[in-house]
């Protein structure tokens, strides 16, 4: 890690005086040529590229850098008209001003954007949390229950003349057992509903299902759906955020289920499958045999708003898409030929594991 933040600076250092050089050559070109040839306008440029990598105050101090050096060098021009000359100088003033304001506004709205998406991203975790709510309930209610049950059982083994201690032990085992199971269902609600930023980490293609499904196989188990998965062995790790990924997961194994329902349909068959494309990626792919979808609805999906479900808000699939885009992936919507929809996303695999 020490190595990465070293590299990081070192380049960054080199990128600036790079951009310090050139805009120190363009003021000494400027102060060589005639007053009538306005060199400095091509700061500009220099403040453009100062916006691909140095913070807004880091943008502002190398513009007001070039607005000084603009002065000197329309003052150091001893050859051509002075009153052409002020007028370049003006206008080359100007220029970095207009170029330096309309760049820090753009990061603004950068910025804004970056936040507007992050709080849609929560928006769209806590609707997700509603509709569990149920299948949450049921999961840390199996743990408690049994704990209850466990601690019933411990309270007979002890209260027996002679207190049954190996059956009264195994009782307690139980119990601490299942309070872990408690704690873990707790911990992976907390996960998906904490805002935090995008955290990457390599993760087994495997575990990251398995852990999303614990959560809802209660909820498709009352709903009998039948869940099917093929996931092949020797998959490439994934560089991404495990939460985030798991929330698409999570939002289209939802989404699936409630087509299922909505079909009343006698298959009830919800298949996710995992593999590897010739390009690297790691695909998956969604299926169920719910109410499908028609061209229209396929085309505007991933919209924001746009819903078709009675009670939906049209955020969970406009989610799914920019956290699958900011990961380099791509995600679509397909008819199932065998009736219902298919939904499959891409996320950059790696052929070797992580060092």
């Amino acid at each position: 890690m020490g190595e990465k933040e070293n590299y990081s600076r070192a380049r960054g250092a080199l990128r600036l005086s790079a951009l310090l050089a050139l805009a120190f050559g363009i003021a000494v070109v400027d102060t060589l040529t005639d007053m009538e040839i306005a060199v400095g306008v091509f700061h500009v440029a220099v403040v453009l590229l100062a916006m691909s990598f140095l913070s807004p105050k880091g943008v502002a101090r190398i513009a007001v850098l070039c607005l000084i050096l603009t002065v000197i060098s329309f003052l150091a021009t001893k050859s051509g008209d002075h009153g052409s000359g002020l007028i370049n100088c003006l206008i080359s003033l100007a220029a970095i001003i207009a170029a330096t304001y309309l760049s820090l506004r753009m990061a603004m709205a950068t910025r804004a954007e970056h936040e507007a998406r992050a709080h849609l991203a929560q928006i769209g975790r806590v609707n997700m949390l509603g509709e569990l709510t149920a299948s949450i309930a049921h999961e840390v209610n199996q743990p408690l229950a049994a704990i209850a049950t466990s601690g019933n059982a411990c309270l007979r083994w002890l209260a027996g003349e002679p207190a049954n201690l190996p059956k009264a032990r195994q009782a307690v085992e139980r119990i601490i057992s299942d309070a872990h199971r408690a704690s873990e269902v707790i911990a992976r609600v907390r996960a998906l509903a904490k805002r935090a930023p995008p955290h990457k980490e390599w993760l087994n293609v495997a575990d990251t299902i398995t852990g999303i499904l614990a959560l809802v196989h209660s909820e498709l188990e009352q709903q009998r759906v039948q869940l099917n998965l093929q996931i092949p062995e020797g998959l490439p790790p994934l560089l991404a955020d495990r939460v985030q990924v798991q929330q698409v997961l999570l939002n289209l194994i939802l989404n699936a289920s409630e087509a299922i329902n909505a079909a009343r349909d006698e298959r009830r068959e919800l298949e996710i499958r995992v593999d590897q494309q010739p390009s690297g990626q790691i695909g998956f792919a969604v299926c169920d045999t719910g109410i499908g979808l028609d061209t229209e609805s396929a085309e505007r999906l991933f919209e924001a708003f746009y819903t078709t479900k009675a009670e939906g808000m049209g955020i969970g699939l406009a989610v799914s898409r920019s956290i699958i885009e900011a990961h380099g992936g791509r995600i679509w919507a397909s008819a199932n030929p065998g009736g219902g929809a298919i939904f499959h996303f891409t996320l950059p695999g790696n052929a070797m594991e992580p060092t």
